[in-house]
């Protein structure tokens, strides 16, 4: 759906014309996975799959929400009743960030919403980063907030981890808002500091799939809560602030002072060796070398499965059976426990790699996975 066809469809439900229409994408993570948190650094680019907002102020308090994704009326919310943990349904996102912005003192006084997503929801492509930031932009927008990218990201984690208690870090909220076309986005989550990395692999006749496995996961459900408090339990056990802290060259004799926490060995191992993956692949692409980046990507998938334990039998059979048919490089992406892969692959080997992983996946009696590129494309902006 267009952005005229979400416009035509608030007016439909609530009367009136909208006030704007805003996008904000979803995203791909590169590599850096599950470093954000750890105050490490990430890549990620954003998807031409976007949440769409028509949106109108209101002046009584109210926020009422639909979505033309989910089977329901319009939802009435009191602003004055929005408090975290209360609501377990789609709306707890952009209510949150409605609550997030009124709780860092800013004077929303309601709004009218229709939302609309071709984020595939599930596939760890952050769909409902998508839909805080949409809304978040909206709302800077109308009431004149002014707020720079950072701190709308910002303030939409704050929704996501609070209101809706899902311990995510900053990445999705911040790829959603500051990515550019053609470009993989350089974060560092300490800081926020940003630079936007070339990455046009059409150019080099090579081209990067996703594959959704059609295995939906939560970053609400405890093994992601379980992953994060064991990190922290880490930089706290070798008195750091955060595992960003560990350098890659000594890594070997701080996994020595964790002594028998095995578990916790694991889970530093994998950070450390992932932040070092990310800042391999920032000199690989500005050095112009793509091609390059494959083995980084299949070794961030074996570090995710084999240390952080959070891939599963579909995310393996994707990277398996894309390695074995030629790709130059393969991994999980997202949160883990099911989601999407991303496929680095020359283009003319793109149709023999997607044959090849469909039949695989017929052969083990999984769910037919859903394919498609994934070009780098424009982060959040007002269209109408």
């Amino acid at each position: 759906m267009g952005a005229q066809q979400v416009a035509e469809r608030f007016t439909e439900l609530y009367g009136a014309g909208p006030e704007g229409v805003w996008a904000a994408p979803g995203r791909v993570n590169l590599i850096g996975e599950h470093t954000d948190y750890n105050d490490g650094f990430v890549m990620p680019f954003a998807l031409p799959h976007q949440a769409l907002a028509a949106v109108s102020r209101r002046a009584d308090g109210l926020l009422r929400l639909h979505s033309a994704d989910v089977e329901d009326e319009v939802v009435e919310l009191r602003l004055d009743d929005l408090a975290p943990g209360g609501d377990p349904r789609w709306t707890a996102y952009p209510a949150g960030v409605v609550w997030a912005l009124r709780e860092a003192g800013h004077a929303v006084t309601g709004a009218d919403v229709h939302l609309s997503s071709t984020v595939p929801t599930g596939a760890g492509l952050s769909s409902s980063a998508a839909l805080e930031v949409v809304i978040a932009l909206a709302l800077s927008d109308l009431y004149g907030l002014g707020l720079p990218r950072w701190k709308l990201a910002r303030l939409c984690q704050r929704a996501e981890n609070v209101y809706v208690g899902a311990p995510t870090g900053i990445m999705d909220q911040t790829a959603s808002a500051c990515c550019e076309p053609g470009h993989a986005l350089f974060l560092d989550t300490r800081d926020l500091s940003q630079r936007q990395i070339p990455f046009d692999l059409a150019a080099g006749g090579l081209r990067l799939l996703v594959v959704d496995t059609q295995v939906k996961h939560a970053h609400s459900g405890g093994e992601y809560g379980k992953r994060r408090a064991g990190c922290e339990k880490g930089a706290a056990l070798l008195g750091v602030d955060a595992l960003r802290d560990i350098p890659y060259a000594g890594l070997d004799a701080a996994l020595a002072r964790l002594g028998d926490e095995e578990e916790i060995v694991r889970l530093v191992r994998h950070v450390v060796t992932e932040d070092e993956r990310v800042e391999r692949t920032v000199a690989l692409l500005s050095a112009g070398d793509p091609r390059a980046i494959g083995p980084v990507l299949t070794e961030g998938h074996a570090s995710l499965r084999d240390d952080f334990r959070i891939s599963c039998p579909e995310l393996d059979l994707v990277v398996d059976t894309a390695l074995a048919n030629g790709a130059l490089g393969a991994r999980m992406t997202g949160g883990g426990f099911g989601g999407s892969a991303i496929v680095l692959a020359e283009t003319a080997d793109v149709d023999t790699l997607t044959k090849a992983v469909g039949e695989a996946f017929t052969a083990a009696g999984f769910q037919s996975p859903r394919v498609f590129e994934a070009v780098p494309s424009a982060g959040a902006r007002r269209l109408l």
